[in-house]
Formats: structure tokens, C-alpha cells, sequence
């Protein structure tokens, strides 16, 4: 087992890549958070990972709010010995609009999730991996936050800096023994594919079709990513930080 008897939250696990993430990780060995909005999702997530042997709890936390990471690090502290060691931050939002489309709200509630959460998370979690001297965290940005992308604007200005930032937590925290990487998904088939389809106006098959339009010609599944994440929370990727990992079925490259 590669995460056996570790601690680990996964922010934004009710559904989709986070959903996958935290079940994967219990069935490796790790202790599981469950956190999201979304209480009854989230207890059903944590719910199915005992059912099947594993360890869980759900804690219900909004990221863009500093009182719940911080609320969300002491309860995983308290609820497993005082460990933490692994930071999965999935969260996020997306609102497919370009500059002039984009409002203020929808601008602040994706850059909130994503970039201002992550940074959250870390703030927090960090001092728990700092006593321990190990610790490894993965945050969620994307293909988009390389390359950029039509009608994303916000997306693509908080994935990008959320790049970067891996980067200078990497440099800041190495010498404590905490690695720091993200992962860079291309197209995956979660919900957040379907509600972009209806906010583009397009059928969901035309939008797949498009979608699935890279060298392996189709989108990923959120088990794959899941298996990414594990990688760099795991010992098999010990030597990598600060590193951007693209799983984009060959998007960037094409």
C-alpha cells in the first residue's frame, strides 16, 4: 500500500477527481478526509470508503473561507493523532467567460477556490507537516494554467498562478521535508464538462467530440487522474518538487 497508515485530506471530494482521489487513497492505505460543500455528498463518499474497509471522515468546509481550512486541518489533527500527511487540494470552481463576459463574482469565486484556497490549505496544514518534518501536498491546476484556453479567463488566471505558486511553496518548504507539486489535467469527464457544455450552448455530444480532440482521442476519467494525485502524494515520485505533472492525454503536446 502506498499511502498505509498516512493521513490525508482531499479537498473538493464530493464528486468527480476529488471523489475518485479519496478513494483511492483509502484503499492504499490512508486515513481519509472527505471535505467539500456538500454534506450529503460528502458523507455518502466517506460513508462508501468505510463500507468497503477503509478509513474516513467527512468534514464540511467552504475553502474560500479562512475560518473552515483552518477548522477543517484541526479537525483531520484531532481525529487522527496529530498527523497530517498528505494535502490533496481539489477544490474549485470554473465559469466559462472571457474578460468582458466575466463579473466581478464569478472572477472572485474562482480565483477564491482554487488559488486563494489552496493557499489557505497550505497556511494550515503546513506547521502540522513542519513538526513532523514530511509531508507532501498536491494541488489541483490544470492544462490551462500552462497554455491558456478559450472563455476561462479566471480559470486560467487562477490555474496559472496556482503553477507558479507550487513552485515557491516547493522552494520555501523543501528544506522541511514537505514536497509541493500539481497536477494538470486536460479534459476529464466530470460534471463540471456537462455544466460547461450548457453554458456554451452546445450539445453534450458535440462538446465531447471536441473535447476528445488530442492524440489518445478522448478525455480522461477521473480514476486516472486519481492515480496521478496518488503518484505525487505517494514515495514513488520522492525526488519531485515543484513540478507541474500534465495528464492531458497528449493536449499540450499536440
Amino acid at each position: 500500500m502506498k499511502l498505509k497508515d498516512r493521513v490525508a485530506i482531499v479537498t473538493g471530494s464530493t464528486s468527480g477527481i476529488g471523489e475518485a482521489a479519496a478513494r483511492l487513497f483509502a484503499e492504499e492505505g490512508a486515513k481519509v478526509v472527505v471535505s467539500g460543500r456538500d454534506e450529503a455528498r460528502g458523507k455518502k463518499v466517506a460513508d462508501a470508503i468505510e463500507r468497503a474497509g477503509g478509513k474516513a471522515l467527512f468534514v464540511r468546509a467552504d475553502v474560500t473561507k479562512a475560518a473552515d481550512c483552518e477548522r477543517l486541518v484541526a479537525e483531520t489533527l484531532k481525529a487522527f493523532g496529530g498527523r497530517l500527511d498528505v494535502l490533496f487540494h481539489n477544490a474549485g470552481v470554473f465559469h466559462p467567460h472571457n474578460a468582458i463576459d466575466c463579473t466581478e463574482e464569478e472572477w472572485d469565486a474562482t480565483l477564491d477556490s482554487s488559488l486563494k484556497g489552496a493557499w489557505m490549505m497550505c497556511k494550515y496544514a503546513l506547521p502540522a507537516m513542519i513538526a513532523q518534518r514530511r509531508g507532501s501536498i498536491v494541488l489541483q491546476a490544470s492544462g490551462w494554467g500552462i497554455q491558456g484556453g478559450d472563455q476561462a479567463v479566471a480559470y486560467c488566471a487562477a490555474k496559472g498562478g496556482v503553477v507558479v505558486m507550487t513552485k515557491a511553496l516547493a522552494i520555501d518548504h523543501g528544506p522541511h521535508g514537505i514536497r509541493v507539486n500539481c497536477l494538470c489535467p486536460g479534459d476529464v469527464e466530470t460534471p463540471m464538462l456537462a455544466a460547461d457544455a450548457a453554458a456554451r450552448k452546445m450539445s453534450y455530444a458535440a462538446y465531447m467530440k471536441g473535447a476528445a480532440n488530442r492524440p489518445l482521442g478522448r478525455v480522461g476519467t477521473p480514476e486516472e487522474l486519481a492515480r496521478a494525485a496518488l503518484f505525487l502524494a505517494s514515495d514513488d515520485s520522492s525526488f519531485m518538487t515543484g513540478a507541474a505533472l500534465v495528464v492531458d492525454g497528449g493536449g499540450i503536446a499536440d
